[in-house]
């Protein structure tokens, strides 16, 4: 009988044991994804800063707002899960605005209108929330979206649009039109020597 308790004990020991070993690796599996996932938040964060701290000092977008566009990704988790999905989400949208207004950035530049593409991120501030509820899933994948695209900056030349171009070439050819026909018209109403 002795010997049935003993054997029923070492087992339970045991089993006790595996069951341990078995949390403790779950646990530490656990926190290693934690650890991926705050390290990867923390690079898309740390990257996005440090753009808009460059877009900064290129003088696209005034410092004071930088706060209110760094908010993009600060307040993303407010009211959103911590999931693998929704990190690829604010991934995505990090790049699509950083790749939009580095675009448009390289744009001014040519054109040398940097301070329409600076409008263009003051109304883009504008129209972010002013409270961190308000950064929900609806807002980063149907606002956000149209918000970063009324970012772009209308094509156009250093000092003019080629439809300016085009309407100026027209006007051209019309008021050459006009002072033809009024030359024309003083030609005809000029005397005419009696003979």
């Amino acid at each position: 009988m002795s010997y049935i308790v003993f054997s029923t004990l070492v087992l339970l020991i045991t089993l006790l044991g595996v069951y341990v070993v078995i949390e403790n690796n779950r646990k530490k599996a656990r926190e290693a994804e934690k650890k991926v996932f705050n390290d990867r938040l923390k690079k898309i964060t740390s990257q996005f800063k440090s753009k808009t701290s460059e877009f900064v000092e290129a003088k696209a977008l005034r410092p004071k707002y930088s706060p209110k566009v760094n908010a993009i990704v600060g307040n993303f988790f407010v009211v959103q899960a911590h999931t693998e999905e929704n990190l690829d989400q604010l991934e995505r949208i990090a790049e699509q605005f950083i790749y939009c207004v580095v675009s448009e950035l390289n744009k001014c530049r040519e054109n040398g209108n940097l301070d329409l593409l600076s409008d263009q991120l003051q109304y883009f501030v504008a129209e972010l929330p002013t409270s961190g509820i308000s950064y929900n899933k609806e807002f980063y994948q149907e606002i956000l979206p149209a918000l970063i695209i009324m970012i772009k900056t209308p094509e156009q030349g250093p000092n003019s649009t080629p439809n300016d171009e085009s309407t100026q070439s027209n006007d051209d050819a019309t008021s050459e039109t006009v002072d033809e026909n009024k030359a024309t018209q003083k030609v005809a109403a000029k005397p005419q020597p009696v003979a």
